[in-house]
């Protein structure tokens, strides 16, 4: 879609060339839900891709995954983890949660990890991978740098704790969470419908503490963490649930409040039961 608003494009190489912000700025990587309907309130794009992140960076205490890096580029994890760290069994989820989401092939290689989770929306597959995750978020504004939690950062349906002039610059994906078994349930009132909801699961190898998290998005307006010191019982998994406050559960037209609650509640059963 033509932003027929815009009036420049500004492409910052350093990261001092991103502020000031104007009235009417937007941050753009991919793009790809920026240019899906208008945006009349946008004059100025801030394309940030220049900057020249790693879109991917290994190392002994998880993974740094660049704002700017593609869904195609969080995907091929799954199977480059496999060859390059075996012991970072929970590589199977970086594939599942990408295809949790709607998008095609083209979208993969534009879209953005960083985009999806700016964007907040509650079917945000990269929000539900990184939640389950333990992800730390550093934003930048300015010479500062702060980090939050996913959980802490998205604060409902399309709201966030992003203020003017802060940057998403990269999300660390601790080596803990890297090493858990995990396991993934995902459902959409059709086959390729945006998700309705979307249960992950991981437990802790026992020398990390054996923690069991499981995450709850898509179903709930931001994402919910449920963490249990091991294998919670059915009763414990439905008093955990019950903390969510009913206001919570999306009542957006991909499944009525009830049944995400009650689909929610089965699958998180069925997340722990194959941790088991």
């Amino acid at each position: 879609m033509d932003l027929n608003t815009v009036e420049a494009v500004h492409v910052p190489r350093r990261r001092e060339d991103l502020w000031p912000p104007r009235p009417g700025d937007a941050i753009v990587a991919g793009g790809t839900w920026l240019f899906s309907e208008p945006q009349p309130d946008i004059t100025r794009l801030v394309d940030i891709t220049a900057l020249g992140w790693p879109p991917v960076t290994l190392s002994d205490n998880g993974i740094e995954l660049a704002a700017t890096c593609t869904l195609a580029e969080v995907a091929e994890l799954s199977t480059t983890l496999a060859h390059r760290r075996p012991d970072w069994i929970a590589a199977p989820l970086f594939a599942q949660c990408c295809t949790a989401l709607l998008a095609s092939a083209k979208v993969w290689h534009t879209a953005t990890v960083g985009g999806n989770i700016c964007t907040s929306l509650p079917a945000g597959s990269m929000i539900a991978l990184t939640s389950v995750l333990d992800a730390t978020l550093q934003i930048w504004r300015g010479d500062e740098t702060r980090t939050t939690t996913v959980a802490e950062f998205v604060t409902g349906a399309a709201t966030n704790a992003l203020q003017a002039g802060d940057v998403l610059r990269s999300i660390h994906l601790p080596a803990v969470a890297l090493r858990a078994r995990t396991a993934y349930r995902k459902l959409a009132p059709t086959s390729l419908g945006r998700s309705g909801v979307v249960v992950l699961g991981r437990r802790d190898d026992a020398g990390d503490g054996g923690t069991v998290t499981v995450s709850v998005t898509a179903a709930t307006v931001r994402p919910y963490l449920l963490t249990f010191p091991g294998l919670p019982s059915p009763q414990a998994q439905r008093d955990a649930l019950a903390q969510i406050p009913d206001s919570a559960w999306n009542t957006d037209v991909h499944g009525d409040p009830d049944w995400r609650a009650a689909m929610t509640t089965l699958l998180c059963h069925q997340i722990v039961t194959e941790l088991t």
